[in-house]
């Protein structure tokens, strides 16, 4: 029976979420799309869902799939997951979504808070930092789909929903718990639907999470979720498994790296990559068509799979990203990155390669659809916020390292 029930908007953002879970003593498992059948078993389960971009009635829907699943399942808390970078489209799918679970567990109220210090992700008189930027002039501006243009939080939420939105500035989180608690309390009974809780430090985070043990529903990056575990604990729920609740298999084989994300921190690594491994950049503008791409990278491939990974990036810079768009429409260029990294993996997989790093939310998510993943369990931490994944099920038993390398 699970303690703590999460919904992800995105794949890689859930696989983040259960890292921060697992570090926190929680074990975690994270399944591939609503549940159809009986869950793991694990103290933490994170659906991932990929329905950050995808119509607000379709996200609204699955999400909610997957909070009758987790609550049929026994989750005592709901936890739903967005990115550090709060990035949606103007019309959501953050609001909607949170509305939606608002309404269903009968709540009423809900923090909003995807702070993460450790990536630089901060939250301070509700505008979202990274580094030592505003939201909108850290490149996020210019995101292919999901632009964010406002730095301001709780604008952005309060485009979004039909509820009120309130800060919960510095100076009240500086006063710790009870002080959180009381105010949060106060919103609640005074009618407000949302708080943007600021937070600059993983202090805050942890008494954040402290102040929420009791609410049915929270939301925000996995930065928050820092203080969940403990609070379990507290209530004799919570066993303390220490370095074993970050226990896999052991994992060896061919390696294989691909990259759709079209972040700054993923240009720089392809970068790195170019001298330091084998390294393929497909030109998708040049050659729009997915089945002449996965030809010209498997034969790229041939013979230099081995313990040494290979890097195959689709990524590009923003100026391509806008011509490819021009070129295709926003979603058919998107899907054709999905497509060929997704085709390029089964190939691989089916070669032999037992060992992939995965960078950017949706191909990750279309690569493991492809492979037939449905469940992953979290194992330790091998960069901040990215963790070992073990596939527990899927084609060919594939073993998926699915890195987030866009925050």
């Amino acid at each position: 029976m699970p303690l703590l029930g999460c919904i992800a908007d995105d794949f890689t953002g859930a696989t983040d979420l259960a890292n921060t879970l697992v570090k926190g003593g929680m074990t975690a498992v994270q399944v591939i799309g609503v549940p159809t059948g009986p869950l793991p078993e694990a103290d933490a389960i994170i659906v991932a869902l990929k329905s950050r971009t995808s119509p607000a009635r379709e996200a609204v829907a699955e999400s909610l799939a997957a909070c009758e699943a987790l609550l049929a399942a026994g989750a005592k808390q709901i936890f739903f997951k967005y990115c550090s970078t709060f990035d949606s489209t103007e019309a959501g799918n953050i609001g909607p979504v949170a509305d939606a679970l608002v309404q269903r567990l009968g709540c009423g109220f809900a923090i909003a808070n995807p702070a993460f210090p450790t990536n630089g992700r901060t939250v301070f008189q509700g505008h979202l930092f990274v580094g030592d930027k505003l939201l909108n002039e850290s490149g996020m501006e210019n995101h292919p789909l999901t632009p964010m243009k406002d730095a301001n939080l709780v604008r952005v939420l309060g485009r979004q929903t039909g509820g009120t939105v309130k800060l919960i500035p510095f100076a009240v989180v500086e006063q710790g718990v009870t002080i959180l608690r009381h105010t949060m309390t106060g919103l609640k009974e005074s009618g407000w639907r949302y708080a943007i809780v600021d937070a600059v430090t993983d202090a805050h985070l942890l008494a954040i999470g402290e102040a929420v043990a009791d609410h049915a529903l929270v939301t925000g990056g996995s930065g928050v979720a820092m203080g969940l575990p403990a609070n379990f604990r507290a209530k004799g729920l919570l066993p303390d498994r220490g370095e074993a609740a970050a226990a896999l298999p052991p994992m060896a084989g061919p390696a294989a790296v691909l990259a759709g994300s079209c972040s700054r921190a993923t240009m720089g690594q392809i970068g790195y990559a170019r001298d330091h491994a084998h390294t393929l950049e497909l030109d998708v503008l040049a050659t729009p068509d997915a089945a002449a791409l996965q030809a010209e990278a498997l034969a790229w491939a041939e013979g230099k799979l081995g313990d040494a990974p290979i890097v195959i990036a689709a990524s590009a810079p923003p100026e391509k990203v806008a011509a490819l768009q021009r070129k295709l429409g926003r979603e058919a260029a998107g899907a054709l990155v999905e497509d060929t990294l997704a085709g390029i993996a089964a190939a691989l997989v089916a070669r032999g390669v037992t060992r992939l790093v995965v960078a950017g939310g949706e191909t990750s998510g279309a690569v493991v659809s492809r492979l037939g993943v449905t469940a992953l369990r979290i194992g330790p931490e091998i960069d901040p916020g990215v963790p070992w994944t073990y596939a527990e099920s899927g084609s060919a038993g594939v073993r998926s390292i699915p890195g987030c390398t866009s925050r």
